[in-house]
């Protein structure tokens, strides 16, 4: 079985309460740290490997980007299934996109349907996407970004409604970017496929309770990076 059925297997048939947590890498070493922790994928998320590069988030050029996922995958030697967060995409045509994609190693890629913090017409974002899936085949998961909740529209519906747009268009996995918790359950009964929610390291709600609530998959965002930095900053502190 290749890296990516490996990866979609890991979405298939979870029980509430047991998610698949995907913590997110932001270098080689945070990589590696994750794999001998036993977790089965990775899941990098823009904003972290951004801080790592000294950059702003949505502000690294695409070339460092591949590059840095690319390391990232490199560092743990296909040993887990990496999925690479690129964004909006940084306006590449959907072949050449894939092709980058494939060429860090990553099996999978979380792209978002805004760009410069405004929302795309949902039917164009969803033409595109079915695009990028017939470049890929299936060579590829595609967790599709729904922005509504985080562009400052808390209305569920606005959110499913885009969502079966991309599940419709090739999407494996949606992803509605800061729903609350108290949404999930509506999420989860009227969108098809996989349910990927956001997490703070620390919680609450703890990771079990996210999974009953509906959530198939976690992700962190730039959350455990920042973890990181406050630890060293504590460490730092001590050596002065």
């Amino acid at each position: 079985m290749s890296l990516v059925d490996d990866f979609r297997s890991l979405h298939r048939g979870r029980a509430p309460g047991d998610p698949l947590v995907l913590p997110g890498p932001w270098d080689a070493v945070s990589a590696r740290v994750f794999v001998e922790a036993g977790f089965p994928a990775l899941a990098t998320p823009s904003a972290g490997v951004a801080a790592s590069l000294g950059y702003a988030d949505g502000e690294v050029p695409p070339d460092e980007m591949f590059a840095a996922v690319a390391r990232i995958v490199r560092s743990v030697s296909g040993a887990v299934p990496v999925s690479a967060d690129i964004e909006d995409g940084y306006g590449l045509p959907p072949k050449e996109l894939v092709e980058r994609l494939l060429e860090t190693g990553a099996v999978g890629c979380n792209l978002e349907d805004s760009t410069g913090g405004v929302l795309k017409d949902p039917h164009e974002h969803a033409e595109w996407l079915a695009q990028v899936r017939a470049a890929a085949g299936d060579g590829v998961f595609i967790n599709a970004r729904v922005d509504t909740f985080i562009r400052g529209n808390a209305d569920p519906a606005a959110a499913i409604e885009r969502a079966r747009l991309y599940v419709a268009a090739g999407a494996d996995c949606v992803y509605p970017i800061f729903a609350p918790p108290g949404a999930l359950p509506r999420l989860r009964s009227d969108i098809d496929g996989p349910l990927n929610t956001g997490a703070k390291p620390d919680g609450p709600p703890s990771l079990r309770e996210l999974g009953e609530l509906g959530a198939t998959r976690i992700t962190f965002g730039p959350g455990l990076l920042l973890s990181a930095t406050e630890e060293l900053r504590k460490i730092a502190a001590g050596l002065r």
